[in-house]
């Protein structure tokens, strides 16, 4: 049921959808005369389309994001690395049968470098299907085509495709898996996904040492206008906006156990 309610309560209320919405109602309210309600409408909905796309709210919302989690110095050992879905464009490589990368694709760049790096180290794809209406290929079942042909042999992985967010990449990972006491696995995700990650990992029991990439900022923005093209701040925004709320809708539900984890818990 969180799954369901999650994916219907973010659809109304991400900034483009949300400015669409509240356009519809003003034109509703002018239609049937409520001229203050229609103005109403129509000033909110400038105000979240305008901040989302022309300042740079959404780079300063991802930014404590990206910090929390530092990238660590490499380990002399790594038994495995966990990497989280969301890299792969699922209907296209669901109807075109490649591995085309999206966004967040720096996951299984980062996945494929780090294999060759400790050509012993296993290596898990965490990541079904996570949408409620598109019909796509999970990460887990594309990552061996784009692993294979990048140099991980099909041996070192392990694939857990049933997952449909972050909290099921960390139950079901860990059960797959069952680490083992003294071994060092790797997280990999996006920075700005990492505090949530973490600590469903940590929740779940499963010892991980956090390993961000894919970055959005450089973590040196300000309040400004006009910092990025409204294409690139809209999506931030968008981003930034998300994952604030799965952190605090996680908090809410008790599979977290801090609105905003960090290194200390």
């Amino acid at each position: 049921m969180f799954f369901y309610l999650s994916k219907i309560f973010w659809f109304f209320i991400q900034p483009l959808n949300l400015t669409i919405f509240l356009l519809l109602a003003g034109l509703i309210a002018a239609m049937i005369g409520r001229r203050r309600l229609a103005a109403t409408g129509s000033v909110l909905a400038f105000l979240v389309l305008a901040l989302s796309a022309w300042t740079s709210l959404g780079a300063m919302m991802l930014s404590p994001l990206e910090q929390r989690f530092a990238r660590p110095p490499l380990p002399q050992k790594v038994d495995g690395i966990v990497v989280l879905g969301g890299g792969l464009e699922g209907v296209i490589n669901l109807a075109r049968g490649g591995y085309e990368l999206n966004a967040g694709g720096d996951r299984m760049v980062e996945a494929a470098i780090l294999a060759r790096r400790f050509p012993t180290a296993k290596v898990v794809v965490s990541g079904g299907t996570g949408e409620l209406f598109l019909e796509g290929e999970g990460d887990a079942d594309t990552a061996p085509r784009l692993l294979g042909a990048l140099g991980v042999a099909s041996e070192r992985l392990i694939l857990e495709n049933k997952s449909r967010n972050t909290y099921e990449n960390a139950i079901f990972t860990k059960a797959l898996i069952t680490p083992k006491a003294g071994e060092t696995w790797l997280l990999v995700t996006s920075a700005f996904h990492m505090p949530r990650a973490k600590a469903l990992f940590d929740k779940a029991g499963f010892a991980t040492l956090p390993w961000p990439v894919d970055y959005r900022t450089s973590g040196r923005e300000g309040i400004g206008l006009f910092r990025d093209n409204p294409a690139d701040s809209l999506q931030a925004t968008t981003t930034a906006i998300r994952e604030w709320i799965g952190l605090f809708a996680y908090w809410l539900s008790g599979r977290i156990d801090q609105p905003f984890p960090g290194p200390g818990g």
